[in-house]
């Protein structure tokens, strides 16, 4: 049967039960958080290789899309640090063409996951490669900061991380004096701007993101530093970018095919980590409003959103853990919350972005150092780091895999790790073993036992018993305990009661282990077999191997079917 569509967004069914209450709740939300992902939208343009004005587009467009469509009723979208490694990555590589084509494929792709119903499997990705890249991307955040925060003279900064640190200590008597002092200070003031809220009781102001005070309070001080004390030395995002407060058009750029193939990896990684990072922040949300999200709407939302994104200028999205549990906590609880966020970003940049070429770099540099902090999630780090060695290396591995290359190879080389250890640990959970001399009937339940506690093995007889499913891996460890205490009977009783499953490598094996047997002379009888094991064997002609007689339900009729061979 064929499955409908599962694209359900949340803002249909919000606005059924809509009232004037929910809306003011809706709208006070929507504001506040309009005016904490200001510094943010700006920041991530800028730190990805944009200019500060496409990060606000990307919050508009993509966040108005994320509210319209899709699966959660607080999400809200638009450009995320974990982007921003490979955003400028993909534009020193292709260009903005390339970054544009890839986000537009991203986009596609994210729809497809969706329609696919693949929502919940990406839920699934081991939790050490989520952590192992995103504090490898909070560690390369912080890395692309260090010039712009001390305002070194430099004229080129190397893309590889060892040597951009070694150009950074070269540079060290580079340092500008002032802007290493704004840049720092705005550290400072974000960290402490909760706590000086409380202690000097300024409770109007405690909702402003210390972010934004960061950037008002060291953008008035760099300009009176300038006007009267002649400190001309502090770059301003005026003096690396010409701002521009008009809305583009729609722009589809040219495609062909040949970019399209070279694209392919770029949107595959700014698709998956758009997807996690999505469902996320989502699932985080809905342990917070007690709600539960669509994920395949959620990814098509997502997938919509990045398709709109770049044909406006934009980058890409992908829904913002922060910025949504800043929406939550101010009484968010519709999307409506996430469309006013959206008409806030926009009428700000058309009536006040002129005025952010006056921001320092090094300013925006310190917000991006306090983003990469808590992107870091150094406690999650540290915690993993007491697990079990498998995930200790898909850990590290992803890690700096991530810092050393890039995040594509990363996520790469970490799934496969991941798929590799996963196969191996449940290769683990099938056990072999060989039972001599009796059989235990109080552990059996495949048996009539009456009133008997042990069964004797006849001689000539050896049984074993496999418990778990019979795969990969599963084959050889039979082989082994084959070799350990075979000695080549008359009849080889295997016993299946805790098979659930049987694979093709699984059969195989025990074709090849049955045919092995048979030029030995030793017949083999299957015990315990279930029924959905038994249709595998047969679908496979298995009983004119070993014969349908030497496939037993339960094993007092195995064993008494190898009394009857033996005596023959």
């Amino acid at each position: 049967m064929v499955k409908t569509l599962d694209f359900k967004p949340k803002m249909f069914s919000a606005i059924r039960n809509y009232n004037k209450k929910t809306f003011l709740a809706d709208l006070m939300a929507g504001i506040i958080v309009g005016i904490v992902a200001l510094p943010l939208a700006i920041a991530f343009g800028i730190a990805s290789g944009v200019s500060p004005e496409k990060g606000i587009i990307t919050a508009i467009v993509a966040g108005l899309m994320i509210s319209l469509f899709g699966g959660s009723k607080v999400q809200i979208g638009g450009p995320t640090g974990a982007f921003i490694v490979i955003v400028y990555g993909i534009i020193q590589q292709y260009g903005m063409q390339g970054l544009t084509i890839a986000t537009l494929m991203a986009g596609v792709f994210l729809i497809l996951l969706g329609v696919l119903r693949l929502g919940t499997i990406i839920k699934y990705i081991p939790y050490p490669i989520v952590v192992g890249f995103t504090s490898g991307i909070a560690v390369t955040i912080f890395t692309t900061q260090i010039k712009d925060l001390l305002g070194m003279q430099m004229e080129v900064v190397p893309s590889d991380f060892i040597e951009k640190w070694i150009a950074y200590f070269g540079n060290i008597g580079n340092i500008d004096c002032w802007s290493a002092v704004m840049g720092i200070a705005s550290v400072v003031i974000i960290a402490a701007w909760p706590m000086l809220a409380r202690v000097f009781r300024l409770s109007p102001l405690r909702s402003l993101p210390g972010s934004l005070v960061a950037i008002i309070v060291i953008t008035v001080i760099a300009l009176l530093l300038k006007q009267y004390a002649g400190v001309t030395t502090i770059e301003t995002i005026g003096d690396r970018f010409s701002i521009n407060s008009q809305l583009p058009g729609a722009v589809v750029p040219d495609l062909s095919w040949e970019t399209i193939k070279r694209l392919v990896g770029p949107a595959v990684t700014i698709a998956v980590l758009g997807a996690i990072e999505s469902l996320l922040s989502a699932t985080v949300a809905d342990g917070v409003i007690g709600d539960h999200h669509n994920s395949n709407t959620e990814l098509i939302g997502q997938g919509i959103a990045n398709i709109a994104s770049p044909l406006f200028g934009g980058i890409p999205a992908t829904g913002a853990i922060a910025r949504t549990m800043t929406n939550i906590n101010n009484g968010g609880r519709t999307p409506v919350a996430g469309i006013i966020h959206a008409a806030v970003l926009l009428l700000i940049f058309l009536f006040l972005m002129p005025l952010a070429q006056y921001i320092p770099m090094a300013c925006l540099a310190g917000v991006l150092v306090v983003v990469a902090y808590g992107m870091s999630g150094w406690r999650s780090f540290l915690a993993m780091l007491r697990n079990p060695k498998s995930d200790i290396t898909v850990l590290l591995l992803t890690f700096f895999l991530t810092i050393i290359f890039d995040l594509t190879i990363a996520i790469e080389f970490g799934l496969i790790c991941a798929c590799l250890l996963f196969m191996r640990r449940m290769a683990e959970t099938t056990d072999v073993h060989a039972i001599l001399n009796e059989i235990d009937l109080n552990e059996d339940a495949d048996m009539e036992r009456g009133n008997l506690e042990h069964l004797t093995i006849p001689k000539d007889v050896e049984v074993y018993e496999i418990n778990g499913p019979y795969f990969f891996g599963a084959g050889n460890r039979f082989e082994d305990i084959m070799a350990r205490y075979g000695k080549h009977p008359k009849v080889r009783i295997i016993r299946m009661r805790k098979v659930p499953f049987i694979d093709s490598t699984g059969l195989h094996n025990l074709e090849n282990m049955c045919l092995m047997s048979q030029k030995e002379g030793v017949t083999v009888v299957l015990s315990g077999v279930n029924e959905k094991v038994e249709t595998v064997l047969k679908r496979n002609n298995f009983q004119r191997i070993i014969g349908e007689e030497n496939i037993c339900n339960h094993i007092d009729l195995a064993l008494a079917r190898a009394k009857e061979i033996i005596t023959l």
